[in-house]
């Protein structure tokens, strides 16, 4: 049975974890199913948004308990110390693909969001979460340290102590309070139709800005120390910009009061 559906469109592709008679609960061939669904979309020059989703009650509710023992038979550094994916191992790029998707990708929480499912949740830009939806970094409950892409995604989202917190404890929090932590982007009661919704505004704004915004936050998030260079590339990004077809047809549609119509 497939662990991952896509389906593109109106240049909006929706992934969903279709493995929800166990919560979405991550599994060998759910991490490479996720892993395929997120690198197929990379280079989709027509794909302008994502919307990240479980199927049924929850989420994801993290790593499978049946994949433990599977893990403990293997030779852990074999396992986790190649770089497969770039600067990342299989485990990390299930949370960090999302992030390599040149467009902005919103996930819809429910139920369950835990250990690696909070991790992939992470991954995106944005996140939207039900009321009552449940989050935990989970993995000191089993004597482990958050490995899916946590610790290089949380530092740009909240305090210090709040992940340390969450990772010491394995404590769950509630939707409201990820949100006032800045974990949980909004809340809404349908959070795929409000996602979808987002998506569908996205995809009307010109697809070589939107690209270009996502790859210039990402620079400022990851030159913190270097302001000076953060102001060089949001010139560079701009002067990309400028005077191109997709912005002329942006100030085309404004001015005779009309949508815009991209060309991919």
């Amino acid at each position: 049975m497939a662990r991952v559906s896509v389906e593109i469109e109106n240049h909006i592709a929706r992934v969903t974890l279709t493995r929800g008679d166990k919560m979405n609960a991550l599994d060998a061939e759910m991490i490479d199913a996720i892993i395929s669904a997120g690198e197929s979309l990379i280079e989709r020059a027509e794909v302008r948004a994502v919307v990240l989703a479980g199927e049924g009650d929850a989420f994801c509710a993290g790593l499978d308990v049946m994949s433990f023992g599977a893990l403990a038979t293997q030779d852990p550094v074999e396992v986790l110390m190649p770089r497969s994916h770039g600067d990342s191992n299989r485990f990390q790029q299930v949370a960090m693909v999302w992030r390599r998707i040149p467009v902005p990708v919103i996930a819809a929480l429910k139920g369950v969001v835990f250990g690696g499912g909070f991790q992939i949740a992470l991954g995106a830009d944005i996140r939207i979460a039900a009321p009552g939806t449940e989050l935990s970094v989970m993995e000191m409950k089993w004597g482990l340290v958050p490995d899916m892409g946590g610790m290089a995604l949380l530092p740009a989202l909240t305090r210090s102590d709040v992940i340390r917190k969450l990772t010491y404890s394995a404590a769950r929090i509630s939707a409201e309070q990820a949100e006032r932590w800045g974990l949980v982007t909004e809340l809404a009661a349908d959070p795929e139709a409000a996602a979808l919704e987002m998506a569908r505004g996205i995809a009307a704004r010109s697809p070589s800005a939107m690209r270009a915004a996502k790859r210039l936050i990402a620079y400022a998030e990851a030159n913190t120390a270097d302001p000076a260079a953060v102001l060089l590339e949001e010139s560079r990004a701009q002067a990309a910009l400028i005077g191109k077809p997709h912005q002329m047809e942006v100030i085309a549609a404004n001015l005779q009061k009309r949508a815009p119509v991209f060309k991919d």
